[in-house]
């Protein structure tokens, strides 16, 4: 168990790392070959497909938590019984997505057809035909998925998941260096995921010999899936109204090219979120212990600050360098036509600072049992973020959606959720960014300063551009290090780094004497 965890959690962060590879040399080929119009109308044409993925309703996790009680317990046929009902409420969901998507592909001239030419209209059917077809098969035989994770086959799992994305590029770029445009683009995608779903049906059928009863139907037990999947279904609504209404909205207004320039700019924001997230996750048994034996005020709030101050040492550093060299980058990595793209992250990303350096008090609202309120902010701030991207969009275009997108997190996110940490959790609300505040120097003085150079020295090649990085983050780190750090967050960076560095010599017997 232990090494499945250990090996999953490596292939994790490798399958993270691969990902990021992959988007820096695909997406800037993609653009090249395709161009704006055909590359946007493939990002919206995934964009109202992927809205039908939440009709998988959260059941994957419910399935987990129902299938390690059957097994703990060893009751496998109730095992058995739980697999038949949730294939079966899978293949309903499935047929639903297929029909609602079908729905769609007949009304999509009505959607777009103030934006989009008649033959993007043309073409954006064909493409939503194919996906559908495979988001429909995701979800029918989706439970095999599930069931591997089940069985916490991490490493079989994470593997598989790495295959997939370096097999999309691998198939892709050459159909598209051919001149095949988008629609190959879907069918190998779809190809893929039905190449998964037959080797997860493989390893579940074959390897873990799972079997499915379809003769009993506990009603009981269907209810208590069903309340328990409503909380996470409505955080899927909630997720894909904040973070892909957007695009659709760029679709009936702006057309397709706006579409490009806006997911280049919102590009940045996973590389973001997976970085706070990584921290937070670390400190959720120690935030469990202490809200458990009721030590919250004082203790809480300084948990609240350390995390944060840790999480904004790796989140000032990333967003200081992008602020001063992230519109060079854009630049050299899909052109200066892009260039919108830049202005987009910043009004996105500088918002969600708020959020990711607080990250922890998800983790503290989870462990109080309180974090119904952060799901009723959240869908306020989606519907707030459609409502104002309807109208800024007719004005400013895709800036104008990335406008509205950070007002309402600046709004939601941030005042109210501070608000609330506040005066409910009676977290140190203010002491928190009296410490964000000061640490806040090095970042300024390091903005003020390198964009002074980039005023000398223009970026025309990557080389250049690394020289860049490299001079900005040793003058960051070092006065990151010396300004605002303290000694605790300075043992955490140098500890490990001298263990490392003594290790070897630790290790060595060349200065023993022999008797």
């Amino acid at each position: 168990m232990k090494s499945q965890l250990k090996g999953g959690a490596i292939l994790s962060y490798l399958g993270l790392f691969i990902n990021s590879a992959i988007s820096l040399v695909y997406i800037p080929i993609m653009l090249q070959v395709l161009g704006k119009e055909e590359y946007g109308l493939y990002i919206l044409a995934t964009s109202v497909v992927g809205f039908l993925a939440v009709l998988n309703f959260g059941l994957g996790n419910a399935l987990i938590r129902y299938s390690a009680k059957y097994r703990a317990s060893k009751d496998y046929e109730g095992c058995y019984n739980l697999y038949g009902m949730c294939f079966l409420i899978y293949s309903i969901l499935g047929v639903l997505a297929f029909g609602i998507g079908m729905i769609l592909i007949n009304n999509i001239d009505t959607l777009f057809s103030l934006s989009l030419s008649e033959n993007e209209l043309k073409k954006i059917k064909i493409l939503m035909m194919i996906m559908i077809i495979g988001v429909s098969a995701e979800i029918t035989f989706g439970i095999f998925n599930v069931i591997v994770l089940a069985h916490e086959k991490f490493i079989f799992q994470k593997a598989l998941v790495i295959i997939t994305s370096l097999l999309n590029p691998i198939l892709v770029l050459p159909l598209l260096l051919l001149g095949y445009n988008t629609i190959s683009m879907a069918v190998v995608t779809t190809s893929l995921s039905f190449f998964t779903i037959v080797i997860n049906m493989y390893f579940s059928l074959k390897i873990i010999k799972v079997r499915f009863n379809f003769k009993k139907f506990d009603r009981t037990l269907f209810k208590e899936i069903l309340t328990f999947s409503v909380y996470i279904f409505l955080n899927l609504i909630i997720d894909k109204i904040y973070w892909s209404t957007d695009q659709l909205i760029l679709g009936v207004y702006s057309g397709t090219a706006a579409i490009a320039i806006y997911t280049i700019g919102t590009a940045f924001t996973g590389y973001f979120l997976g970085f706070s997230s990584a921290i937070s996750n670390l400190f959720l048994t120690r935030v469990t212990t202490i809200v458990v034996n009721g030590k919250v005020g004082d203790e809480l709030s300084n948990l609240f600050i350390k995390v944060g101050r840790i999480q904004y040492i790796i989140i000032s550093f990333v967003l200081c360098g992008f602020i001063v060299l992230g519109e060079e980058f854009i630049s050299l990595w899909v052109g200066e036509k892009y260039e919108n793209s830049y202005l987009i992250a910043l009004l996105i990303l500088i918002p969600l600072v708020s959020s990711l350096i607080q990250g922890i008090g998800g983790t503290i609202l989870q462990a109080k049992n309180m974090h119904k309120f952060k799901s009723m902010v959240f869908l306020s701030i989606a519907i707030m973020n459609v409502v104002l991207s309807l109208i800024f969009v007719q004005f400013w275009g895709a800036v104008g959606a990335a406008l509205a997108t950070g007002i309402a997190f600046t709004l939601g996110n941030t005042i109210v959720m501070n608000v609330y940490y506040w005066k409910k959790i009676k977290i140190d609300i203010p002491r928190f960014w009296k410490n964000i505040l000061m640490m806040s120097m090095p970042m300024i003085i390091s903005v003020i300063l390198i964009n002074k150079l980039n005023s000398f020295y223009t970026v025309n090649s990557w080389g250049m551009l690394i020289v860049k990085i490299l001079v900005f983050s040793m003058f960051y780190i070092s006065l990151m290090w010396y300004v605002a750090l303290n000694n605790e967050e300075k043992a955490l960076v140098s500890k490990p780094v001298i263990k490392l560095i003594s290790k070897p010599f630790n290790n060595r017997n060349d200065f023993k004497v022999d008797n």
